[in-house]
């Protein structure tokens, strides 16, 4: 599928391979590639795993593999937990000496 110049676009590029990143980083993370996801608008026609350049919000141009158009935020802050409903309510005794119901 053809994604055109102007759309908003993520692209994934490699900064740093292993053998380039720093001795001083922990052993875990010097085995891997410092990786880059970057979101921007498409400043040309190209198609998903075409190398391409993109402008971002702030108007700088970078390069990357092309992995996704109008990619969007999957995350959430997991489920109700029980336990953390009162904090609210005791923070605002603590702070306030009462429920704050006036």
């Amino acid at each position: 599928m053809k994604i055109t110049k102007g759309s908003w676009v993520r692209i994934y590029d490699i900064v740093l391979e292993p053998s380039d990143r720093s001795g001083q980083l922990p052993e875990d993370t010097k085995k891997v590639p410092l990786e880059m996801w970057t979101k921007g608008f498409l400043l040309q026609d190209a198609m998903i795993g075409d190398k391409v350049e993109i402008r971002t919000i702030t108007g700088r141009r970078t390069e990357g593999t092309l992995v996704e158009e109008n990619p969007y935020y999957e995350h959430d802050f997991g489920k109700f937990v029980p336990e953390i409903l009162p904090i609210g309510i005791q923070l605002r005794e603590i702070l306030w000496g009462g429920e704050g119901d006036e």
